[in-house]
């Protein structure tokens, strides 16, 4: 599992530590009183005291990764952040964006970043979708991420799998989403937020390895 360990190192050291999350509704938080960044924001906390974070959300409810792609300049590159958190694809699908179109506009979003600083970009998928049929197309939109994380050597959190993990293990898909069977209830962020987690935490050979990396 890739990590990003720069951002990791600045929140460990109590360094300010600038996260700029672009995406949609889901990074917004659509109609809960905490989403995916309040929950994630408090991991954080909890898993560096030291910590100094300024996480920035500029989730836009309905936006695709074209749009997202429009607004980098403003909404993220001006905050000069240390890592940027990338979250597209429900809408880009069922607007009729084609899963190569996302990839494209997903790929000028990673490249512009790192053209223009060395924050870290963390790619992250959204819902877990219950009909089948419509989970399958979705899943096309969330592998174009995962090939791009591949390719560009990027973290990538899939809060699909972890919401199917934590289905098959008995969490009642109806306790994630709300009325419209897509975007999450409170609970369903909180599950976002531990799924993206697992990514800011070293385990101890890890550790090891991130300390002798930096000596």
């Amino acid at each position: 599992m890739i990590k990003p360990l720069k951002t990791i190192k600045k929140l460990s050291s109590g360094e300010t530590t600038i996260i700029v999350a672009l995406g949609d509704s889901l990074t917004q938080g659509w109609m809960v009183h905490k989403g995916y960044i309040d929950y994630f924001r408090e991991m954080i906390e909890n898993a560096y005291p030291m910590s100094r974070l300024v996480l920035i959300g500029r989730g836009v409810p309905g936006d695709t990764a074209f749009g997202g792609l429009h607004r980098l300049r403003r909404d993220v590159l001006n905050h000069n952040p240390d890592c940027v958190f990338v979250q597209f694809a429900l809408n880009d699908a069922f607007m009729g964006y084609s899963p190569q179109q996302f990839r494209m506009c997903i790929q000028e979003i990673i490249e512009e970043i790192q053209a223009d600083c060395d924050a870290e970009i963390v790619l992250i998928t959204s819902s877990f979708l219950e009909d089948e049929n419509e989970y399958n197309y979705v899943k096309r939109y969330y592998n174009q991420l995962d090939e791009l994380a591949k390719e560009y050597g990027l973290p990538i959190s899939r809060t699909d799998h972890y919401w199917k993990k934590a289905i098959d293990n008995g969490v009642d898909f109806g306790t994630l989403v709300q009325y419209d069977l897509v975007h999450p209830t409170a609970e369903g962020y909180r599950l976002m937020a531990m799924a993206l987690l697992e990514l800011f935490v070293l385990d101890e050979n890890e550790r090891t390895g991130h300390v002798h990396a930096h000596q």
